[in-house]
């Protein structure tokens, strides 16, 4: 199966980011074909600092190698490096009607965190589905805050095949692969961690500000012999995700019997973070002193996906009568 996702280069990626999406994608490269891209494109909506979008491009890159992504064996590439991607969106937006684009769950959000309301953020859903049907994906993981944004890619696919594909399809649709087991991973305020809220831990902190961080998770005012809920509790949901079973059971039962502190808590979370990352922020200075060997992964996967994209761009071009 040939899987396909993204990620924005809006910021250095988190712990968030770990568990809401690349550990899955690394996961997923064993299996089967998979093409992962980082969303420059995309995140011009928000990062407008040239010499910064290149550096969390570039830092996208390096993060997902480190973390285990094998480029023999998934195609890392960056969105802009494919220009048929943006000849592919404007062929895709004469066919989509302005209210599916209006109905976004996405733009309104974004509208309301204060963004502007430009057309970059509006069309986004026609770039995202010119991402996913250049490269005839079968499979798109996403969250299920995500999934709105699939079905608006195979509806515009569909909308297409009707309108100039006759016979033949144009476009094949992809399908979701929902990521049932992604987390949703509290911020140090308890709300979903996110670079917009300001509350994240990154993948790559040094061990001393990971530790500094852990110690600022808000928790409530309850004392330490008092009996804990720890499905209510933020900070247990982040200490279960890097626990083992045994050592989430064992916190579990302390929890509801009492006697376990806050402080404690933070502790252990802050280790178990370091532990868990060690070997990866190794591979990651190892992947920072050889610039040129990243350039050859980022040179060798643009050529892999436009040659991918150019097939299904031509097959586009043709049907639509701007190509022959």
């Amino acid at each position: 199966m040939r899987v396909l996702s993204g990620i924005q280069p809006s910021g250095p990626l988190h712990i968030g980011n770990y568990f809401g999406a690349l550990k899955q994608f690394i996961e997923l490269q064993h299996k089967n074909e998979a093409y992962y891209f980082v969303a420059d494109f995309h995140a011009l909506t928000s990062v407008r600092d040239p010499k910064l979008l290149r550096e969390y491009t570039h830092d996208v890159i390096v993060t997902m190698l480190s973390l285990g992504l094998d480029p023999d064996r998934a195609t890392l590439f960056v969105q802009s490096d494919v220009p048929e991607t943006t000849e592919l969106a404007w062929l895709l937006s004469t066919v989509t009607p302005m209210g599916w684009l209006e109905k976004c769950v996405s733009y309104k959000d974004k509208i309301q965190q204060g963004l502007p309301a430009e057309h970059g953020l509006f069309a986004y859903p026609v770039l995202q589905a010119a991402d996913i049907l250049l490269y005839d994906a079968d499979l798109v993981p996403v969250g299920q805050d995500q999934k709105q944004h699939l079905e608006i890619t195979r509806d515009v696919a569909e909308r297409f095949n009707r309108v100039y594909g006759g016979e033949s399809e144009v476009f094949r649709l992809p399908k979701p692969y929902i990521l049932e087991t992604s987390a949703v991973v509290p911020g140090l305020d308890g709300r979903k961690m996110s670079k917009s809220y300001g509350n994240t831990i990154e993948i790559f902190d040094e061990p001393a500000v990971i530790r500094k961080k852990a110690k600022k998770i808000v928790t409530d005012s309850t004392p330490v012999d008092a009996p804990k809920n720890p499905e209510t509790c933020p900070l247990f949901a982040m200490f279960a995700l890097f626990a083992t079973p045994e050592q989430r059971a064992q916190m579990d039962l302390r929890y509801r019997q009492g006697g376990v502190g806050y402080g404690e808590v933070k502790g252990l979370l802050a280790e178990a973070m370091i532990a868990h990352f060690e070997a990866a922020r190794e591979q990651r200075r190892q992947w920072l002193a050889q610039p040129q060997r990243v350039r050859e992964v980022r040179e060798a996967a643009a050529a892999k996906a436009r040659a991918t994209a150019r097939v299904v761009l031509d097959r586009a071009r043709v049907a639509c009568g701007v190509g022959s």
